[in-house]
């Protein structure tokens, strides 16, 4: 029969096992590649507003879209996993971030056919964001206006 490992050497496994973190250091990071990220979306701002004549609302659609196609592209090219480990939130909380977790559930499951692989996978991450996102905001609307039907806003 085996004998159980007692606590102190149960604690010693894990603590060889967990991954050790630097929270400065991913600041740091996550820090420097959002700001490339948003630099890159400023960058496409500036130049369909003063290069193509585009205005302010049309160019940031333009810039929108094309982070989305840029994100999509990268996570095809099985690229954005490892800007996202070393970026971490930087990477991943922009709009980059939800495009990737939308296209990366598609592309894996692309060799199970489009409606049982792509179409039933697509939305497997970025779902939940989706629905309580659109739960939140029913609700926070809903508060504001009973707030205003009450008269205090």
């Amino acid at each position: 029969m085996l004998k159980e490992p007692s606590k102190q050497t149960y604690q010693e496994m894990v603590d060889s096992v967990t991954p050790k973190y630097n929270r400065p250091r991913n600041c740091i990071r996550a820090f420097l590649v959002g700001g490339i990220i948003c630099l890159l979306g400023e960058i496409i701002k500036q130049w369909m507003m003063n290069g193509v004549g585009l205005g302010e609302e049309d160019a940031a659609t333009v810039v929108t879209l094309t982070l989305i196609a840029l994100s999509v592209i990268v996570t095809g090219l099985n690229l954005f996993g490892s800007i996202a480990k070393y970026g971490g939130a930087g990477a991943l909380v922009p709009i980059t971030g939800f495009a990737n977790s939308v296209a990366s559930p598609a592309i894996e499951y692309k060799k199970e056919g489009w409606v049982f692989g792509v179409g039933c996978k697509v939305f497997s991450i970025a779902g939940p964001v989706i629905l309580y996102g659109i739960v939140t905001s029913w609700a926070c609307g809903l508060v504001y206006w009973v707030l205003k039907v009450m008269g205090v806003v």
